[in-house]
């Protein structure tokens, strides 16, 4: 079998490293660096011929930045022969682009996969994509992996969950991420209905479901601007909810957002470390808790040709 070789881009070093400790690794020596016209340089400093590729890049601000180093890597490792070059992005970005919805708009998120496939990914490992339709965008294999089991164990541990406790999805398109997380923790399920006139901009129309005397926690795939979060939680706390908690697996949390989340009513809340998050941002009210060991055990797997999906709990992966 074929060495299985680690590398990481410059998006989330702190994570690679965490995986590359799980997994017993070394990282692979790769020189990252910028031309004084911005362009992207890289160089592989040890031979990867014929061996089993893991890039970790996830691709936050900048995205553009981030991504095209990705691209860089992947065609660096292509010509150095390597045998296979699996993406491991844990963050996807352009996911929220993945349809038309008005005339003359791009399917961004399919062109992100074209662009992947095209720079020589042989494989996609990512986690919680924005929509399951994503994966049909890829010629290629890609492994979706959950956050929820991760999330779950969190609130197991940290928050009192009983018959007043509720989870609620903030939208329609989340409610069967929010039904399998319900279902882990044992508690009834609750759905707002919003209308977004805008990017980043939504209004909360309705309630569904008994919310009333309940701690709510609402679960997202990714906190943004915090906006649509912070609406969700007082539309819970108008209709007479005890607390609201938050949770989420991609906390991009542009501009001021971590400063709104922190002076919102929301008690905590709750994110994986797909994105960096420096620890000046977190303010003692956002938690992060670690991809790094699902990542680590999917790494391996694939690179021992064993099935991914074992990962997870039947149960959860059915309704995720």
């Amino acid at each position: 079998m074929s060495e299985l070789m680690l590398f990481s881009g410059s998006g989330n070093p702190e994570l690679s490293k965490k995986i590359a400790e799980r997994m017993g690794v070394h990282m692979g020596e790769i020189l990252l660096k910028r031309f004084a016209d911005g362009e992207v340089h890289v160089q592989v400093n040890e031979s990867v011929r014929g061996d089993d590729v893991f890039i970790v890049q996830s691709v936050p601000t900048p995205v553009n930045e981030h991504l095209m180093e990705l691209l860089i890597m992947i065609d660096a490792f292509k010509r150095a022969s390597a045998r296979r070059v699996n993406v491991v992005m844990p963050y996807y970005c352009y996911a929220r682009q993945d349809r038309k919805v008005k005339p003359r708009e791009p399917v961004t998120a399919r062109l992100v996969a074209d662009l992947l496939t095209a720079a020589g990914a042989t494989r996609l490992l990512t986690v919680d994509l924005h929509s399951g339709q994503i994966v049909g965008f890829f010629d290629k294999p890609v492994d979706n992996l959950y956050a929820g089991p991760i999330i779950a164990e969190y609130i197991r541990k940290n928050i009192t969950v009983d018959e007043n406790t509720v989870v609620v999805s903030p939208d329609v398109g989340g409610v069967p991420r929010a039904r399998a997380l319900a279902e882990a923790l044992g508690t009834p399920i609750a759905i707002i209905v919003k209308r977004r006139p805008e990017p980043n901009k939504t209004e909360v129309k309705q309630v569904i479901g008994d919310v009333s005397g309940k701690t709510a926690i609402m679960l997202d795939d990714m906190i943004d601007t915090g906006g649509s979060i912070i609406s969700g939680a007082n539309a819970l706390l108008e209709r007479g909810s005890k607390e609201v908690y938050a949770a989420c697996t991609h906390g991009v949390l542009s501009g001021d957002a971590p400063e709104k989340l922190v002076a919102s009513a929301i008690k905590k809340i709750i994110i994986t470390d797909t994105i960096p998050l420096a620890q000046e941002r977190r303010n003692g009210k956002i938690e992060v808790v670690s991809m790094a060991d699902i990542l680590a055990d999917a790494i391996m797997r694939i690179h021992d040709d064993r099935s991914v999906s074992d990962i997870f709990d039947k149960a959860w992966k059915a309704q995720s």
